[in-house]
């Protein structure tokens, strides 16, 4: 019998991007029921899915190695009181199902007696055989030993092993994987979140719970009133799912005009040379006060010292929204900008106290399905890897393509990055370029687009300076892009 996943579920069963399964629900290869996906439906899609391939038996079997061992369980398994919940939600599934069972077959069992005790009172009577011999060889089928389904096996065991959340009224769905809370499954997601502090004491996190079990992961302080409790309102920061299905209720951003302005002092973790003219500015936020932004944004900076002056600048924040405390910036060598020299002067150091105003900037993901193209300019890089890295979250593109121009030698100091998305995901793909004259460069890249991407409808993000912007906008819109599909940061 046919079992039925939901699209994210089913990404995770066959191993695939969520974005790849849902461009061929629009392509037509896969329909869904009521927003479902049937494991037969993808075994047509997916012949050759195994459970060896799908990545699950590979996690399983690192927790039983000794050098993975702790690290997996850390972050692959809940603790032991969310994996007995949700084992005895289980288990009472199954026992409602055999129950149901047992009822069915002592009701076919009677109505096999009754329909033989009518055939022996009228042996003419072909109906009554007819019948008789219908249900006998249906009784014979439904208890014949059939085939085991492997993808429901693997959902089964998925379902104890991470939780799906389904957020109302977006639709927007995630999984709860390990230790992690409710509300960094959400953020790791993409999803565009409302809260504050992170650790139970200001209360923007609540949600109410409208199905599924949830369990505290952390004391906290913000009082519930009896009326919240009463509704099913949680913290997210301070609870996980204790059942392996959840939905819940609430509000997320729809764009960067719904991001508050923040202020927060930060300390500055470390500073590392990636080239010799590229430093990466490692910024940490209190426990208590992270910076909640959207992918692409930028955050304006500001650092003081007593007889060295101060100095503020705008950067676009390189790393993802999902990781809120730890916030990472590429910053150039440049004359002109007095906090990069205080930089590169080593007068910035760990330690240090950074203030952060933001965030700012309209530079965000757009709502949709489309694959994604990026293309950046030297430390254009920075918010583009905010994106890519966002947009994996997510998990909605089947495809995502970068092209990078440096202007010197050693621009492409994320290099390794890049590899490694490469490496590990078969829907990304990048091709770096070293051109010293931005809008040769630019042209450059837009030939390679033409030969693989123009004909497709892509969404396109760009970042750099004026010359590579305007350059490569103008190619693409005398290819046909549409306008609003082109996204633009100048740097």
């Amino acid at each position: 019998m046919t079992h039925q996943v939901s699209v994210w579920r089913a990404a995770q069963l066959v191993g695939v991007a969520r974005g790849v399964l849902q461009q061929q629900v629009r392509e037509g290869a896969l329909v869904l029921n009521d927003g479902m996906v049937s494991t037969d439906a993808l075994l047509r899609l997916y012949p050759g899915a195994q459970l060896e391939e799908s990545g699950l038996l590979e996690r399983v079997a690192q927790i039983r190695d000794e050098s993975f061992g702790r690290r997996v369980r850390e972050r692959l398994l809940p603790s032991q009181e969310v994996l007995a919940q949700r084992l005895f939600a289980q288990s009472q599934e199954l026992a409602d199902v055999r129950k149901h069972l047992q009822r069915y077959h002592a009701l076919v069992i009677a109505l096999q007696q009754r329909t033989r005790q009518r055939v022996a009172q009228r042996p003419g009577d072909a109906a009554w055989q007819e019948l008789e011999q219908e249900v006998t060889q249906g009784l014979a089928q439904a208890l014949a030993t059939e085939s085991v389904d492997v993808l429901e096996v693997m959902d089964d065991m998925l379902k104890v092993m991470t939780a799906q959340v389904t957020v109302r009224p977006s639709g927007h769905q995630f999984l709860v994987e390990g230790h992690a809370n409710l509300l960094q499954s959400g953020l790791h997601a993409g999803l565009k979140l409302n809260y504050g502090c992170g650790n139970g004491s200001c209360g923007m996190c609540k949600v109410r719970v409208i199905a599924g079990e949830v369990v505290k992961t952390q004391p906290f302080d913000y009082a519930l009133s009896e009326t919240e409790k009463a509704q099913g309102y949680t913290l997210m920061c301070c609870h996980t799912a204790a059942s392996s299905e959840l939905t819940l209720e609430m509000l997320e951003a729809s764009g960067p005009q719904d991001i508050p302005e923040q202020q927060i002092v930060t300390q500055v973790r470390a500073v590392s040379a990636l080239a010799p003219d590229i430093r990466l500015l490692h910024l940490q936020t209190p426990r208590s006060h992270r910076l909640r932004f959207l992918a692409g944004q930028s955050v304006l900076l500001g650092w003081t010292q007593p007889g060295r002056g101060d100095a503020h600048a705008v950067y676009p924040v390189a790393s993802c929204p999902c990781d809120d405390r730890n916030l990472q910036f590429f910053i150039a060598r440049d004359q002109s900008d007095v906090l990069a020299r205080h930089l590169f002067a080593g007068d910035i150091v760990p330690g240090a106290a950074v203030t952060v105003v933001g965030p700012s900037g309209e530079f965000v993901l757009a709502d949709g399905h489309r694959p994604l193209v990026f293309a950046a300019c030297d430390t254009g890089f920075a918010p583009i890897r905010s994106l890519i890295e966002q947009a994996l979250a997510l998990d909605a593109a089947p495809s995502l393509s970068l092209f990078w121009l440096a202007t010197q030698g050693d621009g492409h100091f994320y290099s390794n990055q890049c590899r490694a998305w490469s490496e590990a995901l078969d829907q990304f793909e990048y091709e770096l370029v070293t051109q010293a004259d931005v809008t040769l460069g630019a042209q450059q890249i837009a030939q390679a687009m033409r030969v693989d991407l123009f004909d497709i409808d892509c969404d396109f993000y760009l970042a750099g300076p004026a010359g590579f912007i305007s350059t490569l906008h103008g190619e693409l819109r005398a290819a046909g892009v549409a306008a609003a599909q082109i996204f633009m940061q100048e740097l």
